[in-house]
């Protein structure tokens, strides 16, 4: 598949257009952000632990049936509609604005996804994490999320012993911002990580760069870096050890 060429700016932002890489099955669409692709020959579509944020949609009164997942941390961040959960574990859950769900795959996690005639369309992230080691065990969080606080970044997971109210099992922390037009925050960092950022509404700067509606910027530089809205804009951030030693055998991220 084509894949949308980046660009890299002197002060080591990268920028990706949005992907061309996509998938069409009629009432369920994907879109597949490569964070590893934002850098001119690289050779992992990943980006250390983060292996693929997917931009998903499925219209109302649509089902995918039952199948396993194996060997990868599945975030499902969904700022739009309600994605209904259930799974061989006998869960059954919603996740919608105020809920994040976290399946930590492991050795082998069954669940389906689904949408009501009478839910509203859903769009929303699936992200793709590598775990550090292989066939962990299996399990699943779902859990109630703070309210956001505009134009300051809300913390949603993180690695094992952080102060996320989730985790998966690598080193990769998630934040989520709602800027205001004209608003300006420091994007998350920690030091000798690296922060991809993904624009799921509006447009803003990342250090006077621009950086478009479903466009991408991977942020390698030391010092802080500001995020500026050029319209009212929802972002999604990713601070990820590039170091962090990782497994390539998930079902879909690898």
């Amino acid at each position: 598949m084509d894949e949308s060429p980046s660009v890299r700016t002197p002060s080591h932002i990268y920028t990706a257009p949005r992907t061309a890489v996509s998938q069409n099955q009629g009432a369920f669409r994907t879109h597949f952000n490569f964070p590893g692709r934002a850098v001119p020959d690289h050779d992992d579509h990943g980006y250390g632990p983060l292996a693929t944020v997917v931009e998903s949609f499925m219209d109302p009164g649509t089902l995918i049936r039952m199948h396993q997942h194996r060997n990868e941390e599945i975030i499902s961040w969904v700022p739009d509609g309600v994605m209904r959960h259930d799974d061989r574990q006998g869960n059954e859950l919603v996740t919608d604005a105020d809920h994040l769900m976290v399946m930590n795959a492991g050795s082998g996690f069954w669940h389906a996804e689904e949408t009501l005639a009478d839910d509203p369309p859903l769009r929303m992230l699936q992200i793709f994490v590598r775990p550090h080691s292989l066939d962990l065990e299996p399990g699943i969080q779902h859990e109630p999320i703070p309210a956001p606080t505009a134009n300051d970044w809300r913390h949603l997971f993180g690695p094992e012993g952080s102060d996320a109210p989730l985790t998966a099992r690598n080193d990769v922390d998630f934040y989520d911002c709602r800027l205001d037009a004209g608003a300006t925050a420091t994007l998350p960092s920690r030091a000798g990580w690296h922060t991809y950022l993904y624009v799921f509404d509006g447009a803003v700067e990342v250090s006077e760069v621009p950086v478009g509606h479903t466009e991408s910027a991977l942020v390698t530089a030391e010092s802080d870096v500001a995020v500026t809205a050029t319209e009212d804009s929802t972002v999604v951030a990713f601070a990820i050890n590039p170091d962090a030693p990782v497994t390539r055998q998930g079902t879909i991220g690898r």
